[in-house]
């Protein structure tokens, strides 16, 4: 394991360290992680993505948190991981599969110069269903319901992405008080699991905005998962189209519910640079631990 090698990916600015565990096994305690992700004391990043073999894909991965815990599945982060086995040359197809938490998923890549540059990512099916989610109480689907939460009563749409997610639609999302309703909504009791957090303006049909507070890391410039549930949420209230432009603070990413369920997300992907993490550092970080 040392010293740990790495490739930093980002997407419309939610950024990544991806660590390749094909070759050899690489240890990742929640506390490394955690430190791994602290920005201007470790490398810094929204999570860190583990590639690892697959007896049933093209490649694994793993997800973690800023905080160390585990996600089931990342869009942006699995579209970071197609472009680095494309470029580094572990797959030459522009078609590949990969094993997440959440089910096998289908990634396209779209080339520039002979490098992945646009990659689409088959997220599977939007789960609906409270128990499936998971979100707590009657049986059944959250549609614009109305729930308690510190004295306020909030208006909501739960789903599931491969990963919970709570959309509430706002007038402004600039400002929507998302640092304070975004931690309140993650931990609430209505989500045994926590959950991501949408706060999402329709600007038309076919265009909304948002912000995200992700699970076990806060809020973040982009998220893969959460665009698709704003979009999701959206269009099943009726408040917009199937496809969709969806702007977030670190860029926009594109969303196609098609009409046989699945949801494609497709947005740039880039390496920004390699790099190598010292013997020394990793050592004191367990010491201080």
């Amino acid at each position: 394991m040392y010293p740990l090698n790495f490739v930093k990916f980002h997407s419309q600015g939610n950024d990544f360290i991806l660590i390749d565990g094909l070759k050899e096994e690489v240890d990742l305690p929640p506390h490394l992680i955690h430190h791994l992700c602290r920005r201007r004391f470790g490398v810094g990043a929204d999570g860190v993505l583990l590639l690892l073999p697959s007896r049933v894909a093209d490649f694994r991965m793993r997800i973690y948190n800023t905080d160390g815990s585990e996600a089931e599945m990342c869009g942006n982060g699995i579209r970071c991981l197609g472009k680095y086995v494309y470029d580094h040359g572990l797959i030459d197809r522009l078609a590949l599969t990969v094993e997440t938490g959440a089910g096998i998923k289908c990634l396209k890549l779209a080339l520039r110069e002979g490098r992945a540059d646009r990659i689409t990512v088959n997220m599977g099916m939007p789960v609906f269903e409270k128990s499936r989610i998971p979100m707590a109480g009657e049986r059944g689907e959250a549609i614009q319901e109305g729930i308690l939460i510190d004295n306020l009563t909030l208006k909501i749409t739960a789903l599931s992405m491969g990963n919970p997610h709570c959309v509430l639609f706002v007038d402004e999302v600039a400002s929507a008080p998302v640092e304070k309703l975004g931690p309140l909504l993650e931990n609430s009791r209505f989500f045994p699991q926590r959950t991501n957090v949408e706060f999402v303006s329709v600007l038309q049909r076919d265009e909304l905005e948002a912000r995200v507070w992700e699970r076990g890391v806060g809020e973040t410039l982009a998220c893969g998962t959460g665009a698709c549930a704003a979009a999701v949420a959206s269009a099943r209230s009726n408040f917009a189209d199937r496809k969709v432009v969806v702007h977030l603070p670190g860029g926009d990413l594109e969303v196609d519910w098609q009409e046989d369920g699945y949801v494609y997300l497709t947005g740039p992907v880039v390496e920004i640079y390699q790099g190598m993490v010292l013997e020394e550092w990793l050592l004191q970080q367990y010491e201080e631990d």
